[in-house]
């Protein structure tokens, strides 16, 4: 199966993110998966403050990694990821099923988030047909 890993590693030391994505990448390699891509995104503000073992921290390194493995070797990356205490998040999200017939691997994507153009959205803070209380009616 194909997975997907976000991480956000403390920031600070370049060595613990290289680390850390060194050995998830021997765990996935150990069980006969496949690294298809890795990419450092650097440091970032994160969305909101959050507490890991007990510091707060406003700042994250993050890193990208998509790998086909089993759902055993998908499970031990995160319980190496859990237990380390340099980590501060992480998710790891299924993105296929097959080995092959999925396209965009990692070294493909451009950066751009190709949108539905056939749904509007409304903007609430902008349109005038809502309030602060949800749209009139």
């Amino acid at each position: 199966m194909l997975y997907e890993l976000i991480a956000v590693v403390r920031p600070g030391n370049l060595n613990h993110v290289k680390e850390i994505a060194r050995v998830a990448g021997q765990q996935i390699l150990a069980s006969n998966g496949v690294i298809r891509g890795m990419k450092n995104w650097g440091q970032f503000d994160l969305p909101r403050p959050t507490t890991k073992h007990q510091t707060q921290h406003h700042q994250g390194h993050y890193f990208v990694m998509q790998f086909d493995a089993s759902v055993k070797a998908q499970q031990d990356v995160r319980r190496f990821l859990s237990l380390d205490p340099r980590m501060i998040r992480f998710s790891v999200i299924k993105i296929g099923d097959k080995l092959g017939g999925i396209n965009g691997a990692i070294e493909e994507v451009d950066g751009e988030i190709p949108w539905n153009s056939g749904t509007q959205v409304r903007n609430p803070f902008t349109d005038p047909r809502t309030t602060r209380t949800g749209p009139l009616r």
